[in-house]
This record gives structure tokens, sequence and C-alpha cells, in this order.
């Protein structure tokens, strides 16, 4: 890490639905003094429709053109927490933008992301069995998750506040 002061988020909370993005997104905004920012909120906000709405009606490739030019301004003008929605990290061009920033991957076992998610409802990825969808998206995820990350918070039997206080660690740690 060089001296030159960073530009763009504090840190990028990355991972598969269920890990808990947007809560720690807030619990780490709150305690940092920074705004949190949710590119699947922006993408909605840009959109005007749901995700859900945005996949059914338009179709995924649509959603992830949105999703890439969200995260791209995100990248460059958001100054606090930022979370991205969980396929973000599929795009290359997305992954290249994020190894300028601190990274932190929410790492979530299959058993927790189930209970976590539910039934799926509102998420188009996991029409169908539940389980067998978040598990084949774990399995294809994890590995460019873990690529991208500048730290792992295995989340499973933690509390939102426990996992912002690893990743408020590992941050003070890149800095020392």
């Amino acid at each position: 890490m060089t001296d030159a002061p960073r530009s763009g988020p504090v840190v990028v909370l990355v991972g598969p639905m269920g890990a808990g993005k947007s809560t720690v997104a807030a619990v780490l905004a709150r305690r940092l003094g920074v705004p949190a920012r949710d590119t699947d909120a922006d993408v909605e906000a840009t959109d005007g429709r749901g995700i859900s709405d945005i996949f059914v009606e338009s179709g995924e490739e649509h959603f992830r053109a949105l999703e890439r030019a969200a995260v791209a301004a995100a990248l460059a003008d958001h100054t606090g927490v930022l979370s991205l929605g969980g396929g973000a990290v599929l795009d290359v061009d997305t992954r290249r933008l994020l190894a300028d920033h601190q990274v932190a991957f929410l790492r979530v076992g299959l058993s927790e992301a189930v209970k976590r998610v539910g039934l799926g409802t509102g998420r188009p990825l996991l029409l169908g069995n539940v389980r067998s969808r978040v598990k084949a998206l774990l399995d294809e995820r994890t590995p460019i998750y873990e690529s991208v990350a500048t730290v792992v918070v295995d989340t499973d039997e933690l509390t939102p506040d426990a996992v912002a206080d690893q990743i408020l660690t590992a941050l003070q740690g890149a800095t020392t």
C-alpha cells in the first residue's frame, strides 16, 4: 500500500446473497461515520424497477449492464462503505476496478445462506430448488470472491457487529 490518499470507498463488501453485505455495510458505515451505498439499490433507482422485474422483463444481460455501470460509478465517487450485488464480481472489468480497493469477502456456508435467503422470493436466480441453486452459485462464485478480496470473513454464526469488528481489524492492519 502506498502513502498516497486512496480515492473511492473505504471498503467494498462482496459475497453471495445471504452473506449480510447490506446489513454489515450499514454497521460499518455507522461506526466509521461515513455513508453506506448498495449498488443493487443504485440499479433500482436508475432503472425505476426492482431487480426481479428487471430480470423478468429485460433479462439478466440488461441487468448486468446496469450493474456494471452502477459499480463503476460507485467505485469512482463513493467515499464510504460500498456493498456490491452478489453477481457483480462476475464481470471482468469490475474485478479489474476492484484491484485498487480494500475488498472484504463475506463468506457464508450453504446451510446458513439457504436459511438467510429463505425461499428466494424476489431473487430471480433462485427460481426452482433454492438449496441446489445456492450451492451452484457458491461453487461458481466463491473462487472469484476470493480472488478480489483483501480480507475474508466467515459470517456463519457471527452477528453483523462481529463481522464488522473483523473487517475493521483487518482494515486497521492494512494501514499500519
